[in-house]
This record gives structure tokens, C-alpha cells and sequence, in this order.
């Protein structure tokens, strides 16, 4: 009996004496393949950032390749390892399709080609302030899995690809401007019409550089009129880029200068709403 379990202990001994200059060299090649492909998607991110104007894309794009050197890495260690027929399956359609959906869970690949179809079809650029569902925020980076939000109050929100792709997405900076407005109660006198505060209104905001004219100048709207207030609601167009700043502060400000120059002028003003 002892010398039986000698035997089966010799013997996992050998196998083990001839496993392990596989492994030793399995883990060595796993190790300088995975550091080039660090440097290797370095170089390349280096090169698609000189050449593409989409920081977000070439930054999907590196780790795409980062993560594809180093799936390369470790099928040749399992090669070098004596698995090639697992490398072979893998490499078939069947192979990968299993091992995506195997290793990686269905949400995970979901995920992952919602990242891709949002970098190639760019619905937003790295900064660019935008709203799902609930959420506004400024776009920090497009990963593999998920899209990193940082809200206003500072707040870093992973949101997973495919719920990006899926809700309805609203972009407030894409175009570099936007139309804001408010809404405010203007008491008249004895002899006061709605033109004379639209006019008073319309002077001012001529004055504000950071309000548009041209083709997108503002305007005043009258919403409703009561037997001695009127209701108007006025649009302008501000800078969108910074959009705290551009359109939340501006609006901000707007509302209260408004109300001054029209208090000013003797007009009294009780409501005021953005």
C-alpha cells in the first residue's frame, strides 16, 4: 500500500517537474505580452489623439486594442501551455461568440457594443453637458462597460453603455449655444401697454455681450394679460460650452437685471420664474 502511494506521488511529481518550464515560460511570455501591449496601446492612443479630433474615440479605440494584445497574450501562453485545442475553439466564430458570452455575461457584451456604437456614432464629446433620465452632468470618458458622468455637485456616476444607448439623451453643449427663457409678471399702470416693458426688456438685453443677436436676437412673448399685469416670457440665446456658466449663471443673472431695469423704469414686478 505505501509503495503504491509512493508511486502516484512520484508520479504527480514528474508531471509536475515537466509542467513547470511550461508554466515558468507561459507566465513570462503572459507577462511581456501584456507590458507590450500597454506600451503598444500607449503608442497607439499617442497617434490617434495627433490625428483624430475625437478625443472620445480614440480613447474607446485604445482600449479596444489594449484589450485585444492582451487576449493575444494569453492565448499564446495557453498555447505554449499545451491548450491549443482551447486556443483553436477560441479562435473559431463558435469559440469566441461562446467565450464572450460565457466569460464575460450577457451584460457585459451588451455593454461593450453599446460603448462601440456610441464611439463611432458620437452623441457627445468629452465635456459636453448632457441629461439622461434625471441625470445632467458633464461627460468625463467613454469606457468598455460604462460612460463616466460628473455631475455638477462633483459627483462621478458610471452609467452602463447600454442604458446610455437605450434612454433618450439630450446634448446641451453640441452645438456651442442654446436658447433659455423665463417668465415674469409685470404690473402696468394707468396707461402702460405690454410694448413699452418689451421694449425696456429688449434695449437692455441688446447691451449684454453675452447674449446673441443677429438671426438669433431675443424676443419677448406675451403669455397672458390681466386686467392691469401682464405675463412675459423672455427668450435669448447665450454660449452653451461652459453650459453652467453660459446658460445656468447667465440666466440667473438675467432674470435679476431685468427685473432692476424694469423697477427702474416704475414698473412693478411680483412674480418671477425660469
Amino acid at each position: 500500500m505505501d509503495t503504491d502511494f509512493h508511486q502516484i506521488l512520484l508520479a504527480y511529481w514528474e508531471r509536475f517537474l515537466f509542467v513547470v518550464p511550461k508554466l515558468l515560460i507561459a507566465l513570462v511570455l503572459l507577462a511581456i505580452g501584456l507590458f507590450l501591449a500597454g506600451r503598444l496601446s500607449a503608442l497607439f492612443s499617442r497617434r490617434l489623439h495627433r490625428r483624430s479630433a475625437d478625443p472620445l474615440l480614440a480613447d474607446f479605440l485604445t482600449q479596444i486594442s489594449r484589450w485585444v494584445l492582451s487576449l493575444i497574450a494569453l492565448l499564446v501562453a495557453l498555447n505554449v501551455l499545451g491548450f491549443s485545442g482551447v486556443v483553436g475553439s477560441l479562435l473559431g466564430a463558435a469559440g469566441v461568440s461562446a467565450f464572450i458570452v460565457g466569460f464575460a455575461f450577457k451584460d457585459i457584451a451588451e455593454n461593450f457594443l453599446a460603448g462601440a456604437i456610441l464611439a463611432f456614432n458620437r452623441p457627445f464629446h468629452i465635456d459636453d453637458t448632457v441629461q439622461i433620465k434625471d441625470l445632467v452632468g458633464h461627460v468625463v470618458a467613454l469606457n468598455l462597460r460604462t460612460t463616466l458622468v460628473r455631475s455638477f455637485d462633483g459627483k462621478h456616476i458610471s452609467l452602463p453603455n447600454s442604458m446610455v444607448l437605450k434612454e433618450p439623451l439630450t446634448n446641451y453643449t453640441r452645438d456651442g449655444d442654446l436658447r433659455s427663457d423665463f417668465l415674469l409678471t409685470v404690473e402696468l399702470g394707468a396707461d402702460a401697454t405690454p410694448d413699452q416693458p418689451t421694449h425696456i426688456i429688449l434695449n437692455y438685453l441688446k447691451t449684454v455681450p453675452e447674449v446673441h443677436t443677429g438671426a438669433k436676437a431675443p424676443y419677448v412673448n406675451l403669455e397672458k394679460a390681466a386686467l392691469t399685469t401682464v405675463d412675459l416670457r423672455v427668450y435669448f440665446w447665450g454660449d452653451s460650452d461652459d453650459y453652467r456658466r453660459g446658460v445656468l449663471q447667465l440666466k440667473s443673472r438675467l432674470m435679476q437685471e431685468v427685473k432692476q431695469e424694469l423697477v427702474g423704469a416704475g414698473f412693478q414686478v411680483p412674480a418671477l420664474a425660469g
